[in-house]
């Protein structure tokens, strides 16, 4: 793409989107290229459209890889070249609504008795204890864990905002060892060189290992870590808005998902059919 590229980089800058949003929209641009074999800019709107529906029918991509590259070419077009994108008439496939993948409290504390290396178990228990984003948490600073008010500052998060949440005492506790043996200056979690962050391939293989050795059959991921947090409080009565905070949600409806998976929650909830008394097919009454 050359110039084009150097430009829509520069336009999603502007725009602040993550560094890891650029990178995933010049790829799916990239692909769009690659396709054809020609500049991006000198593919047409039917081809758009076939590159669209070649991902869905014939790669059989995923939703979320589908909705990834529409995005990517629509802000390509939009912005980049600034041409009418609605002339395209591309309609944006729907996106797979999955419940997430939620650890009990037992099965999130059998992962970290597995995790041998402090600085991993530091890093584990930090995300688990505010519900942050692996990226979240590479990104924290020594002086964003604030011990007085027992909370983390999360800066820059998704969407480029700072928010707070929740420093547990049992990740303090942690985090003070971590802190006492390793000394970090400025990143809370430094790679091998103290002036770069952690990169998060690493703390993945060292989350997939540590499930391995436990009796865990479930699909998770270090970000189920966040999944749990979030379903957790909501078990334990906290209500949905304190928990969108937390999360650092946009919109209200992103942090109700978690209403579904809520074991406590549904458990409370008594199906009509026992409501009704077996001889005389009358609705109970509750007792007081």
């Amino acid at each position: 793409m050359g110039k084009l590229r150097d430009k829509m980089r520069q336009d999603m800058e502007l725009r602040h989107l993550s560094e890891r949003t650029i990178e995933t929209y010049l790829k799916c641009v990239e692909n769009l290229a690659k396709h054809y074999g020609k500049p991006p800019e000198d593919i047409g709107h039917e081809a758009i459209r076939d590159f669209i529906y070649y991902l869905l029918k014939e790669k059989q991509a995923s939703q979320a890889s589908i909705s990834q590259h529409f995005s990517a070419i629509k802000f390509f077009y939009q912005s980049t070249l600034g041409r009418d994108w609605s002339t395209l008439k591309i309609p944006r496939s729907k996106r797979e609504k999955k419940l997430p993948v939620v650890l009990s409290k037992e099965e999130v504390w059998s992962i970290f008795e597995e995790i041998k290396n402090i600085k991993y178990l530091a890093i584990m228990m930090t995300i688990y204890s505010g519900g942050l984003r692996l990226a979240e948490a590479l990104n924290l600073k020594v002086s964003d864990i604030d011990s007085q008010r027992m909370m983390i500052r999360v800066s820059l998060g998704k969407g480029n905002k700072d928010r707070y949440t929740l420093l547990g005492k049992r990740a303090l506790d942690i985090l003070r060892i971590y802190y006492k043996e390793t000394r970090p200056k400025i990143w809370l979690f430094p790679s091998t060189s103290p002036e770069k962050q952690l990169g998060p391939c690493a703390v993945q293989k060292t989350f997939h290992n540590a499930l391995a050795k436990t009796k865990i059959t479930k699909k998770a991921s270090v970000h189920t870590l966040r999944h749990s947090f979030a379903t957790h409080l909501l078990e334990d009565g906290v209500e949905i808005p304190y928990i969108q905070n937390l999360l650092g949600h946009s919109d209200s409806r992103i942090t109700s998902i978690y209403l579904h998976v809520a074991r406590k929650k549904l458990l409370t909830v008594v199906s009509p059919i026992d409501l009704i008394d077996e001889e005389t097919e009358k609705p109970k009454k509750k007792s007081k």
